[in-house]
């Protein structure tokens, strides 16, 4: 597996509005390569904790070898951050005084072909972050119907010619199986009219997004998990 470099998004600011005390407890919902963690773990002394969530194998690999080169006084949950009441409840935590969620696809996962993430990579259409769940990006693709695939591309990826590709997709999947991000990316580019072509921009971006979303579920989980955060942080609850 390719190895990756991790750049942090808006680190200073992140870091800046957190605003940490050294004794705090905070959590990173989205762990990646741990480089907000990283930054909040070095603010924090032996009585602070960093409680870390992510899904995916990798990037918990990954976190916890930079985490460990700062301090031990961090906790790594395998689990989606929808789950963190009871995560935090089953090591003691009832109370934290701030949260991090850094959204979307992490750059490894851009970087590392064999995850599908990327339509500049050729690989298996997968798009999950929990490998070990069942839905893939190929099973949008290949058994959603026309009506779905266009829902879906306009609402999560706002492309204005989401059912001329749905429509594209459908059609070619009648004849053999969309198994590949390269398969996809060159059907939907040749599902838009030709100025769309000509911009430069291609409209794989925007599906795939779309298709990444969907596959785990980010928006909802996010709006569930914020509620949570919000009641932990002023309630304790």
């Amino acid at each position: 597996m390719e190895e990756y470099n991790h750049i942090p998004v808006l680190l200073n600011e992140t870091i800046e509005g957190l605003n940490i005390k050294p004794d705090g407890i905070y959590v990173d919902c989205t762990m990646g390569g741990a480089g907000h963690s990283k930054e909040i773990l070095k603010r924090l002394n032996a009585n602070g904790k960093l409680v870390c969530f992510d899904q995916d194998d990798y990037a918990i690999k990954r976190g916890t070898e930079n985490l460990q080169k700062i301090s031990d006084n961090f906790i790594v949950i395998k689990s989606n951050f929808v789950n963190l009441i009871n995560e935090l409840q089953k090591i003691g935590i009832n109370k934290i005084d701030g949260a991090l969620y850094d959204l979307g696809v992490s750059s490894y996962q851009l970087d590392i072909g064999e995850r599908g993430f990327s339509y500049h990579i050729n690989a298996d259409l997968d798009m999950r972050m929990d490998t070990n769940q069942y839905l893939k990006a190929y099973d949008i693709v290949n058994f959603y119907e026309y009506d779905e695939l266009c829902k879906i591309f306009y609402k999560y990826g706002e492309e204005k010619y989401s059912n001329l590709i749905a429509k594209k997709i459908v059609k070619e999947r009648a004849i053999k199986p969309i198994e590949t991000t390269q398969e996809l990316s060159e059907i939907i580019l040749s599902a838009v009219p030709n100025h769309v072509r000509r911009s430069g921009k291609h409209p794989a971006k925007k599906i795939f997004q779309a298709l990444r979303i969907v596959v785990n579920d980010e928006l909802n989980i996010f709006e569930k998990s914020t509620l949570v955060i919000l009641n932990k942080i002023t309630n304790g609850k």
